[in-house]
C-alpha cells in the first residue's frame, strides 16, 4: 500500500519568471497590476503590487488565484448561478471575476495566478503572458 505520492511544485525561479513576465506585460500596456501566485492549496507563493495599482485589487487578485487553483479552471469559468453563494461561503476567497488562471504544466496543476487592477481583458492578458513565460497553460 502506498501512503504518499510525489508532487511537483513551482520553483523560486519559476515564481520570479511568472512575476517578471506579468509585470513586464502590465507595464507595456500602461496598467500597473496586483499579481498573486498560489500553490494548488491556495497558499500564497508570490505577491507583487506594482506602483500605481489599486490597493483593493490585491484582494480580488488573491481571490482570482485561489479560485483558479482550487477549481483548475479560469476564475471567470465559475458558474454565474453559484458566484454569490460561493463568494459568501468562502468569505470572498472565490470569485467569478476574470483574471485568474490555473497554472497547468505537463498535466499537473501547479497552482493559480490572479491579476487585478485593470479591465478583465487586461488582467487575463497579463496572466496569460505569465503562464507563457514558464511554458504553462490554463488548461490541462
Amino acid at each position: 500500500m502506498h501512503i504518499t505520492h510525489p508532487t511537483e511544485r513551482l520553483t523560486d525561479r519559476a515564481l520570479l519568471a511568472l512575476l517578471q513576465a506579468a509585470a513586464d506585460t502590465a507595464q507595456a500596456m500602461g496598467q500597473p497590476q496586483c499579481i498573486v501566485i498560489v500553490d494548488p492549496s491556495a497558499v500564497d507563493l508570490a505577491v507583487l503590487r506594482m506602483a500605481g495599482s489599486r490597493v483593493l485589487s490585491m484582494r480580488s487578485a488573491r481571490a482570482k488565484a485561489q479560485t483558479a487553483a482550487s477549481t483548475g479552471r479560469p476564475s471567470d469559468a465559475l458558474s454565474e448561478a453559484v458566484r454569490p453563494a460561493i463568494a459568501a461561503a468562502t468569505d470572498g476567497a472565490m470569485t467569478g471575476l476574470p483574471g485568474g488562471l490555473p497554472i497547468w504544466r505537463g498535466g499537473v496543476l501547479l497552482g493559480g495566478i490572479g491579476i487585478g487592477s485593470g479591465t478583465g481583458a487586461q488582467d487575463v492578458e497579463v496572466a496569460q503572458a505569465a503562464l507563457a513565460a514558464i511554458g504553462a497553460t490554463a488548461i490541462p
